[in-house]
């Protein structure tokens, strides 16, 4: 028995071995570069594409055209519209085919040298790591850059007639894959590995010719294709998010921190200038790309390992684990994946066991990429509160897939999925300003092509309609020159863009248009007119601090929704008058609102929080995942561990689990105090923080469980591992 345990705890710790690539993944004959100079002209590929476009499968009212074909555009991997109708294509030459090598690694292909890929930690040592890989001659590695392209319809009949190398200047030996863009107005945020970069064309050529990098310090290993640095959008806080793969990074901020997750994908976020950055979420695989809600919420779809396991439609949450390490990616025996299959971490919520883990919402799609959210405007009315995803897929037959959530508890469900489209190899979707879908093909199959298209979905009704017309008018004018009362009332309009786009710039003007954002946010009639409003109050108390506390009133408004976003703006702004309000929030009817609360308790950060708290946590009742995690938030952030410990013996364990959830948040060693719980599912728990955070001076304190006559197989690798 003995014997067999420690089989399975030495796969448990593995990190690393040799084996052979998988198949259908072996080596192809690295591709030339095509020519930099510009495409202005309509190229012969429309002709075909337009042909191979009638195969598409569609859901009933959409058609399909041809926006831009090779060689306007080659290798696409992200895509984004800007407020002229632009098009910008992040392309990628620098991808690994092969054992050659001409750019960024695949570690699948080098095996034999993954022991060194895992030990590296920083950017610094994976330079130095791959000079000896390549005996100090690093020039295979400057060849080829990856790119960013502007591409325009000019003339506006439909089809791109300009395609211009925005910049080409990224092939360091460190670069790549390039994976990510965001442009909001003259500023261009540009993601690669290591760096993200903001570019800006001063001059009018449509060319980069300042180039910024904002921050540094992404991609610490090579690991698996295209596990990067991407996702940029920017949320309802006005900040910048971004998405980072399992690459891992260590990043020094503009103030001098370090963010140090080697092993891991994340979520993060940051001012426009790249300052305060901070962590959001942890535990992804490979989240390519983020999308909120027209409610705020941050969802993405995150990559299976290959081993059987499913993609992942995930709802991102502040403080959240969503379960992935990268040693889990090379474990073998005795089952593949390690914890990550055999502890069920990819479960659902009603079948997921490890508490510390926040569940995915629903397993979808093969190879989740590009995603995004309906604007409000373009398609028919079906698609109102839709998400798109593309299922990026070797060989033309992959889908878009579409769907919504629906509120469950403090979370969602999936609801209405279908296939959006179907017959194209996609890598991206995004709406543009002149009503449709727009998705880059990569055409093929996972090798470099040097082919790449832009295929527009749309219905033509809806495009000529006035709505569509009226959505372009404003973001193409921008909202700098409009006065107050025109701004307040776009609030209201039914694209979320445009609601966006006004909060900002109402935001950006502070106390000009603090009264009204609040007298719309209190008394108001339209609910998104007044979220948005409490959003913008919230980008200002940054500056000015009072702002949010005449929102406090809306935490007994009868809209449940209004509720649970002044609860957390409120806790956004760390608004103490604020307290006694959101602890009567903690017994709300609404899930959402509790959740919020919780968090918002967290954040202003009193100590006598805590047995409220503890009390909604006994009350939750283990049922609801995220509530559980917004009550150990709140309590890991309030930091009082001698109230958590006074409360270590509470008749519930629910109460005690979301204790051993707080500690561990904290990296606290006292977790160990709950090895001895009657409850097995909490002394679990607090195994799996000692062992996997790890906190090695615990180790003692469970490697003395090694005398218990029974217990699970999880616990038991981790005690065996302790001793």
């Amino acid at each position: 028995m003995i014997a067999r345990l420690f089989s399975v705890v030495l796969a448990l710790c593995l990190t690393s071995t040799t084996f052979a690539a998988p198949a259908g993944e072996g080596s192809t004959p690295a591709q030339p570069d095509p020519s930099p100079l510009d495409v202005p002209d309509v190229p012969p590929a429309f002709e075909l594409a337009t042909k191979q476009i009638k195969r598409l499968t569609l859901s009933p009212g959409l058609s399909a055209e041809v926006f831009a074909a090779e060689p306007q555009l080659a290798n696409p991997v992200a895509l984004c519209t800007d407020e002229k109708g632009r098009f910008w294509v992040v392309e990628t030459f620098r991808f690994d085919s092969g054992a050659v090598g001409h750019g960024a690694y695949d570690i699948r292909h080098r095996y034999h040298l993954i022991d060194e890929d895992l030990a590296s930690k920083t950017v610094e040592q994976r330079l130095e790591m791959i000079k000896r890989w390549n005996n100090n001659d690093l020039s295979s590695l400057t060849q080829f850059p990856d790119r960013l392209r502007l591409i325009e319809d000019t003339d506006g009949d439909g089809k791109a007639d300009r395609s211009t190398i925005y910049d080409d200047s990224f092939n360091h030996p460190l670069d790549g894959v390039a994976s990510g863009v965001l442009v909001r107005g003259d500023d261009v945020y540009f993601s690669n590995v290591p760096h993200l970069w903001l570019l800006k064309d001063t001059d009018g050529d449509n060319k980069a010719d300042v180039r910024e990098k904002l921050l540094s310090g992404f991609g610490v290993r090579y690991s698996l294709l295209g596990h990067d640095l991407h996702g940029l959008r920017f949320g309802p806080d006005g900040k910048l998010y971004m998405s980072m793969g399992d690459r891992g990074l260590h990043v020094k901020t503009k103030e001098g921190n370090i963010i140090d997750l080697p092993d891991e994908g994340s979520v993060l976020r940051c001012d426009p200038d790249g300052s305060n950055l901070e962590v959001f979420a942890t535990g992804l695989r490979n989240p390519q790309k983020l999308a909120f809600d027209d409610y705020g919420n941050l969802f993405t779809g995150d990559n299976n390992c290959d081993h059987g396991d499913p993609a992942r439609w995930a709802y991102i949450v502040e403080g959240g684990d969503t379960g992935w390490r990268i040693g889990y990616q090379h474990i073998q025996t005795p089952k593949p994946t390690g914890p990550w299959l055999a502890e069920g971490l990819t479960n659902l919520e009603e079948n997921n066991t490890a508490a510390y883990v926040i569940p995915p919402i629903a397993h979808i799609a093969g190879g989740p990429s590009g995603c995004t959210y309906y604007p409000g405007t373009s398609l028919p009315e079906r698609y109102n509160g839709h998400f798109f995803l593309t299922d990026f897929r070797a060989g033309p037959h992959s889908p878009v897939w579409s769907f919504a959530m629906k509120p469950k508890g403090a979370s969602f469900e999936l609801v209405d999925r279908h296939e959006f489209i179907r017959g194209l190899v996609p890598t991206d979707i995004e709406f543009g300003i002149d009503g449709g879908a727009y998705i880059t093909d990569w055409m093929g199959n996972f090798g470099k092509q040097q082919k790449g298209r832009i295929i527009r979905i749309f219905n033509p009704e809806i495009a000529a309609s006035a709505i569509v017309l009226e959505t372009k008018k404003l973001i193409t004018e921008g909202m700098t020159k409009r006065d107050e009362p025109e701004l307040i009332n776009l609030l209201a309009h039914v694209d979320q863009r445009v609601r966006q786009a006004a909060q900002f710039e109402l935001a950006k003007r502070e106390g000009s248009s603090s009264q009204a954002l609040t007298t719309l946010a209190t008394d108001g009639k339209h609910q998104l007119a007044r979220i948005h409003a409490m959003w913008a109050l919230g980008q200002i108390a940054r500056e000015q601090k009072d702002v949010l506390e005449p929102l406090i009133p809306l935490l007994a408004d009868g809209d449940d929704e209004i509720r649970a976003q002044a609860a957390k703006m409120l806790g956004e702004g760390r608004v103490a008058a604020a307290y006694d309000g959101l602890v009567k929030s903690l017994t709300d009817g609404n899930a959402r609102v509790r959740f919020f609360a919780a968090m918002a308790l967290g954040k202003i950060g009193r100590a006598d929080a805590v047995e409220p708290l503890v009390r909604m946590l006994a009350e939750n009742d283990n049922n609801d995942a995220f509530l559980r995690h917004a009550g150990a938030m709140g309590l890991a952030w309030i930091g009082d561990t001698g109230a958590l410990l006074n409360a270590a013996n509470h008749e519930s364990p629910a109460a005690r689990m979301g204790i051993v959830l707080a500690l561990r948040h904290q990296k606290h060693l006292d977790v160990a105090k709950f090895l001895k719980d009657a409850d097995p599912t909490i002394v679990l728990e607090a195994a799996r923080a000692i062992n996997d955070l790890p906190m090695e001076q615990a180790n003692p304190q469970m490697a003395a469980l090694i005398t218990t006559t029974e217990m699970v197989q999880p616990l038991a690798n981790r005690v065996l591992n302790a001793n």
